[in-house]
């Protein structure tokens, strides 16, 4: 399994991914989740991918030379020539049918789904910052000001910080944060999600790469997060009341009135036969 994360704020956007793969308890391996595509100036593209390792290192490698035909009038569309993020992404979809279109019978009749999923963002330039996720079919959806993050693969654990923190206005340090707070969640609580990690922060117009780390166990940033992250988990769970059954003084009573019906009970009556 896998956890990737990507943000898109008004001020940049986060990519943020683990690199455990496996396939079985005695298959774990690691594989980097992140790939990026640029050419300095012109354009800046992050693709995570998540899911079946050998249909995303297929679609990885394909996207850099995918072609969708545009007439005898215009050359073949491309990433790299692409006028706009979504005519990239589109590029990225035909990849996926490609690569289903290839690999997908041969896989069905093993018995294993087409499963792969991506988050590919970045900037073109003449072009505001843009982010989709692209689903195993090659169809894909885009981040908006209301949801403006992603998440693929195991992401239940290292949803609710983000739920919680981000906005298109929170600034791109503390997004790197929230993302690597969400991901120690994912850690954990999941032994399919691992180290090491790969963070990249790009900043707005930019165009070319910006701040990248490769993130393992060593790392003082994120022992850091992970150790005081806890601590302050205890600290807010501690501070907060303990349920009062007796009533008493208290500004936030337990048994307080409700329009909801009571438990359903059946009480035994001295003398009632019970079959």
């Amino acid at each position: 399994m896998t956890y990737c994360i990507g943000i898109r704020l008004n001020a940049g956007l986060v990519f943020l991914s683990d690199s455990r793969t496996n396939a079985g308890m005695d298959q774990i391996s690691t594989y980097r989740k992140m790939m990026i595509y640029e050419k300095p100036g012109d354009r800046f593209m992050v693709m995570l991918s998540a899911g079946n390792l050998s249909i995303s290192q297929s679609v990885r490698e394909i996207l850099q030379v995918e072609k969708i035909d545009r007439g005898p009038e215009q050359p073949a569309l491309t990433i790299w020539n692409a006028d706009s993020m979504f005519d990239a992404t589109r590029v990225l979809g035909a990849a996926v049918r490609r690569v289903y279109d290839q690999d997908g019978p041969s896989l069905k009749a093993t018995g294993v789904d087409f499963n792969a999923s991506m988050i590919f963002g970045g900037q073109i330039k003449g072009e505001a910052m843009r982010m989709f996720l692209v689903y195993s079919a090659g169809n894909f959806i885009e981040a908006t000001r209301e949801t403006c993050f992603f998440q693929i693969g195991e992401s239940k654990y290292g949803k609710p910080i983000l739920d919680r923190v981000l906005t298109p206005t929170t600034p791109l340090d503390e997004a790197a944060k929230c993302a690597l707070v969400s991901m120690d969640s994912t850690l954990k609580s999941n032994l399919s999600v691992g180290l090491p990690l790969d963070l990249l922060v790009y900043q707005e117009g930019r165009l070319e790469s910006s701040d990248h780390v490769c993130i393992d166990d060593r790392n003082p940033y994120f022992q850091m997060i992970h150790s005081t992250w806890g601590q302050r988990l205890r600290e807010v769970f501690e501070g907060i009341d303990d349920p009062r059954w007796d009533g008493g003084d208290t500004e936030h009573p337990l048994l307080a009135p409700s329009r909801r019906y009571e438990p359903m009970r059946k009480i035994n009556h001295p003398g009632e036969r019970i079959v």
